[in-house]
């Protein structure tokens, strides 16, 4: 039933147009909204209620006005799972919302600099590369190994526990103190972290929108989210009919 098919939200990201530098609008990647369509969701836009783009600080704490807050969550609570995209900016809202599905438990996949978020909201610092060259490739479908800890969650997404996988990054994970890494490249980064007590959340370094639709493993990632996201709806309205049967 098409009512059943649960509803993605992904996290626009702020950019700047070539032409108008004095013009930012928001973006959803449509590898991204395909791959969710594709997979038995529907996707749909959470657009940050910033009037300016505003970046996460490295250098302190983030704050964020508790009215721009309401404005998110109630775009969260139309959804039943989050994407966190990939992208050079990293903005405060997005580490609020990696923060509020943890403690409320939505599905949420962050993918490169949404991992950045993903590690950030829970205490977690990022870093740059040592050798940009090396994984920041642009064009090659596929790069380096990742290596996936057999013990983990992720594992039991991908069935394997090596796998290849693109790159596009100029940091890494330094830090996450409350987050597991379950994959790991040959220089020792983090390409997968998760908490495997949560219905779905995880993080990955590169980028499966691009490739899921030849790559088993990757569109494993995609099945494997939008399945928890189903889950939680079919939760959800199980706890609506049980409100309604009371009244």
């Amino acid at each position: 039933d098409f009512m059943d098919k649960p509803i993605i939200g992904i996290v626009c990201k702020h950019k700047k147009s070539d032409l108008d530098e004095l013009r930012p609008y928001s973006r959803i990647r449509d590898e991204v909204k395909q791959a969710v369509f594709d997979n038995g969701g529907i996707a749909i836009g959470i657009i940050l209620p910033d009037e300016e783009i505003n970046l996460v600080k490295k250098t302190e704490e983030c704050s964020y006005d508790d009215l721009l807050k309401e404005y998110i969550i109630a775009q969260i609570k139309l959804c039943d799972g989050i994407i966190l995209q990939g992208g050079t900016a990293n903005e405060i809202g997005e580490e609020f919302i990696a923060r509020y599905c943890y403690h409320e438990d939505i599905p949420i996949l962050g993918i490169c600099a949404g991992q950045n978020q993903i590690v950030r909201a829970l205490g977690g610092s990022i870093c740059r590369v040592d050798d940009v060259s090396k994984h920041f490739q642009m064009e090659a479908d596929y790069v380096h190994k990742c290596y996936i800890d057999s013990t983990s969650k992720f594992y039991n997404i991908v069935k394997t526990t090596e796998m290849i996988v693109n790159s596009r990054h100029k940091n890494r994970v330094k830090t996450c103190p409350n987050l597991n890494v379950a994959g790991f490249c040959d220089d020792g980064y983090a390409d997968v972290v998760e908490d495997p007590d949560k219905s779905f959340y995880i993080g990955v370094r590169f980028h499966p929108e691009s490739l899921y639709k030849s790559d088993k493993n990757m569109n494993n990632i995609f099945v494997s989210f939008i399945e928890a996201a189903k889950l939680k709806k079919i939760a959800c309205n199980n706890d609506i009919r049980k409100l309604n049967k009371k009244h």
